[in-house]
């Protein structure tokens, strides 16, 4: 008779057999290899590395305690900022929307538009806020309008990627009614697509302004406007109590953005 319990007993399980943990050690080890060669290709200068620690504290003991002596100058920055992300947003609105619209495979009007829509989200997503700032004020100059421009730019390819993913989602069973019935392609879109899509757009500009707020706040460092003027210009001068003042209010405004975005979105959704 065959033992068939102590054959299960000298059997061990394996989540992976041996073809398998070769390939995860060998990805392991090319992993390592990349990690180590990008590490020695940046050219990290290793003692300010080490030193860190002390220039931190060294720094905090700088900045304590904040000066509010400029609170009311910061204020006032800190409501330039949200004014930029909201003007931002409500501008990419206009544009994101018809990008949107033609960048959905399901509304699109044509291939050409497709790939259009598409070119113009991918753009939109591919340079950062700051690249665009800097070029924004390369054009019209260091201000507000640089910093509203380079928000607006960076939040089309969010919001119109985004809503064209959502148009791409509805229900086409109502779209395909209103068609049946020899709707207007406005119509179809007013009250077939629309009404789908609008829990979704709202979710969506509410998350924008809220990030957009949040790359606000460092425009200034570029000359584009916001609280990152007075924070650039506390950091050259050396006026780290200052810069601490300014951090501070930099986290408790971006705390009440999202205390109201979290808000909305619970109202809304």
């Amino acid at each position: 008779m065959v033992d068939h319990a102590g054959v299960l007993a000298d059997r061990v399980w394996q989540r992976y057999d041996r073809r398998e943990r070769l390939i995860r050690y060998a990805v392991l080890l090319v992993t390592l290899m990349v990690v180590v060669w990008a590490v020695r290709d940046i050219d990290i200068f290793w003692p300010w590395v080490w030193d860190a620690p002390n220039q931190i504290s060294s720094l905090g003991a700088r900045m304590w305690p904040p000066d509010p002596s400029r609170l009311a100058a910061i204020t006032s920055a800190l409501l330039e900022t949200v004014h930029i992300a909201t003007l931002a947003t409500l501008l990419t609105i206009f544009i994101a929307l018809p990008v949107s619209y033609i960048a959905a495979q399901n509304t699109t009007p044509n291939r050409a538009c497709l790939w259009l829509g598409r070119f113009i989200l991918v753009s939109s997503r591919s340079v950062n806020t700051i690249i665009w700032a800097l070029l924004f004020v390369a054009i019209f100059g260091p201000g507000v309008l640089a910093g509203i421009l380079a928000i607006m730019f960076r939040s089309i390819g969010f919001i119109g990627k985004l809503m064209g993913e959502a148009i791409e989602e509805i229900d086409r069973r109502p779209v395909e009614a209103m068609e049946a019935t020899g709707a207007s392609k406005a119509k179809v879109i007013v009250y077939a697509i629309v009404p789908q899509v609008m829990p979704a757009f709202f979710a969506i500009v509410i998350l924008r302004w809220d990030i957009n707020i949040r790359e606000s706040t460092v425009l200034g460092l570029v000359g584009a406007g916001g609280i990152g003027v007075l924070l650039q210009g506390a950091i050259d001068t050396f006026a780290w109590p200052t810069v601490a003042t300014i951090l501070t209010a930099i986290i408790v405004l971006v705390l009440i953005g999202e205390a109201i975005t979290s808000l909305l979105r619970r109202k809304v959704i």
